[in-house]
């Protein structure tokens, strides 16, 4: 199973994020797919939901690549420890196009069951993000900050 499972995880990156496969979004998000994530904001629900995520994300950065860095797996829970880059060309967040590269790291556990991906919780370093775009001051930039 858990051979499976990672085996779903592998293609939901290269093949939907790097290939831009978008089509297999139905076969491996499940109707009831739930996403977990800090900056999803409203209703994130079943494979449309998942793919309005990825065409936000390759709106703001069209030449985004995801690189998994590790998968872990036990039971029904593939976890996966990745990085992904891309040049900022398009407005993310709120944000402008600002041309910028970003490398962010981040990490996603999936649960799986009957071959589809049930549910996503993810996190990544959006702060990080944010200062590489140059729209939130790195802490060693912070003018007048003092440690009291």
């Amino acid at each position: 199973m858990s051979a499976a499972n990672k085996a779903i995880i592998r293609r939901l990156y290269e093949e939907v994020w790097n290939q831009r496969k978008l089509e297999l979004i139905n076969e491996i998000i499940s109707p009831s797919h739930a996403i977990q994530a800090p900056n999803v904001a409203g209703t994130a629900v079943g494979p449309e939901a998942y793919k309005r995520q990825v065409l936000r994300f390759l709106a703001g950065y069209p030449d985004l690549r995801w690189t998994i860095e590790d998968l872990i797996a036990e039971g029904d829970k593939v976890v996966a420890c990745w990085s992904m880059s891309g040049t900022h060309k398009g407005e993310y967040l709120g944000v402008p196009a600002t041309n910028k590269n970003v490398s962010v790291d981040g990490i996603t556990i999936h649960h799986i069951t009957n071959g589809k991906i049930m549910d996503t919780y993810s996190n990544y370093d959006a702060l990080g993000m944010m200062q590489q775009l140059g729209v939130v001051p790195a802490i060693g930039d912070l003018k007048g900050a003092t440690a009291r």
